[in-house]
């Protein structure tokens, strides 16, 4: 993380624009270790990075367009990061169903790592996508897309059978991790609810163990029938 009393001489290269625009990325990367995406402002991005915050909107228009760009960083990240998981976690000798079963533990357990980008999907429509402009939105939703595609395309390698419902698959995981990651963990209040009456709970309190039950049934759901 960078320090907050660092201070920024005026960025007078494309290098040292390139600097300074890493330096605001990391930095919110370093708060959404620390808080909800909800909680990181511009006004605390711009005084951990030692800019001000009129600086800051040189770099981008508002908190949701740094947001944004972090979010195809982290996807990107874990997409590399997937195609190791798949090729080791799945054997291509196995039967469809055991193929599927292997995808949707290594899918769950793979997005369950990764708490930042699930909070990050879970935001995207509902926050992010609110406070930008035409030309980032146009920027995000065709990065978005791209790794769609890619994600797609690693599914169909491991699991054929899914055809054109491939896209489609992805695209309900991603949505479902984001929608979970609002739920789960549940914070202090509802656990001490589910403690003193464990029949209220409807959703495990774990982020693995519930991406892991919803990813198996979407999976087993998708999977075509003989």
């Amino acid at each position: 993380m960078y320090d907050h009393g660092v201070t920024f001489q005026r960025a007078r290269s494309e290098e040292q624009r390139e600097i300074r625009r890493r330096a605001i990325l990391d930095t919110a990367t370093a708060m959404l270790g620390e808080m909800p995406v909800a909680e990181v402002s511009l006004n605390e991005l711009s005084r951990r990075v030692g800019l001000a915050k009129s600086n800051v909107l040189r770099y981008f228009e508002t908190r949701e367009a740094v947001l944004l760009e972090l979010l195809n960083r982290f996807v990107q990240e874990w997409l590399v990061a997937l195609a190791d998981e798949l090729a080791t976690g799945i054997d291509p000798r196995d039967s469809p169903a055991d193929r599927a079963g292997r995808l949707a533990e290594v899918l769950s357990r793979s997005l369950a790592d990764r708490p930042v980008l699930c909070n990050l999907f879970g935001a995207q429509g509902s926050v992010l996508e609110q406070n930008v402009s035409v030309e980032v939105a146009t920027q995000h939703k065709r990065a978005s897309l791209d790794s769609l595609a890619t994600a797609t395309d690693l599914v169909l390698k491991h699991l054929p059978e899914f055809g054109d419902t491939a896209q489609g698959y992805c695209l309900q995981v991603l949505i479902m991790a984001g929608a979970l990651s609002a739920y789960v963990p549940p914070p202090a209040s509802i656990l001490a609810v589910y403690q003193a009456d464990p029949a209220l709970a409807t959703l495990p309190i774990d982020l693995h163990e519930a991406l892991r039950l919803s990813v198996i049934m979407t999976t087993m759901g998708a999977l075509p029938r003989p």
